[in-house]
């Protein structure tokens, strides 16, 4: 079992040494400049966060200055005192946990379905739908805020959690990275499954589904991602502070005591804390996602 997985691990090795020659090049300086261009992208994109979890170790009055690196009053953790004792924050974050569980949940599901239907069904209609789906895509999500709105308004939604979690669930995106990949899985395979006569539901749920699982994994990881810091909508259908996701209620609180750096940077810190633990535990994933469905723009 270890020489197997050694082996493995070698091959993975070699292949993408392979695949690195193939995209910038064989030659070595090339390479050391490709690195070397990734080591100062990295770090300009680490600068902002590491200023921030700085901060947020800062003196109130000492991070409303002039930005300076080392606090100079020395290190604290009244911010994060702060900011974990207001009483409603726990709550809040409890929301964006279930907010962000049902919308990945529902949205994962529908869009399986969705893209199984046009990948591996013929119905009347579906060339117009496909059509509608992919210039949905196209269209800002802004434009559709004030129908939902009213739509919300009308069916009673508005301060539920079903008001801030349906509209999220629709994600043409979704649906057609998922086709994509549907389109792709051998028409033999499931044509043997239909003379052994399984049907449509079977097909989706015993076949599909457990062969399209590394692509599911990543799409559920970035729906997570969106929902969890998703301000708009829920800042638009909720005006209860018992209903608030985290994004909305820190900047409720923002907007009532005034800008409170320190407690900001500190706020910050712990909304990101749970995308953090998603990213260790699922950073092959994610990487693995961002390489075969293109949603590194996302």
């Amino acid at each position: 079992m270890v020489a197997a997985r050694r082996s493995t691990a070698q091959q993975t090795r070699a292949e993408n040494r392979t695949l690195t020659k193939l995209t910038i090049g064989p030659s070595p300086w090339v390479r050391a400049g490709a690195l070397a261009a990734l080591v100062v992208v990295a770090a300009l994109w680490l600068l902002p966060l590491a200023w921030g979890a700085v901060t947020s170790f800062k003196h109130e009055a000492e991070a409303a200055l002039p930005a300076s690196w080392w606090p100079s009053q020395g290190w604290t953790l009244d911010a994060y005192r702060q900011v974990l004792g207001n009483s409603e924050l726990l709550g809040w974050m409890w929301n964006s946990l279930v907010v962000a569980v049902l919308v990945t949940a529902l949205t994962v599901l529908i869009s399986a379905m969705a893209a199984f239907a046009f990948s591996q069904t013929l119905f009347k209609g579906r060339s117009l739908l496909q059509f509608l789906t992919v210039a949905s895509i196209m269209m800002p999500g802004q434009i559709l805020i004030v129908p939902l709105f009213k739509q919300m308004q009308a069916l009673g939604l508005v301060d539920t959690f079903a008001g801030i979690v349906l509209p999220q669930v629709v994600a043409p995106v979704m649906v057609f990275i998922l086709k994509r990949f549907f389109d792709a899985i051998p028409a033999e395979l499931l044509d043997a499954a239909r003379i052994d006569g399984a049907g449509t539901w079977r097909l989706f749920w015993t076949i599909v589904l457990p062969l399209s699982r590394s692509i599911l994994v990543a799409v559920a990881i970035f729906v997570f991602i969106g929902a969890w810091n998703n301000f708009l909508w829920p800042f638009i259908v909720t005006t209860d502070p018992q209903f608030m996701t985290l994004p909305v209620g820190l900047s409720t609180v923002k907007n009532a005591y005034g800008v409170q750096y320190a407690q900001n940077m500190a706020s910050a810190m712990i909304a990101a804390l749970p995308l953090l633990v998603v990213f260790m535990l699922f950073q092959r994933r994610i990487v693995q996602g961002v390489a075969t469905t293109g949603m590194g723009g996302q």
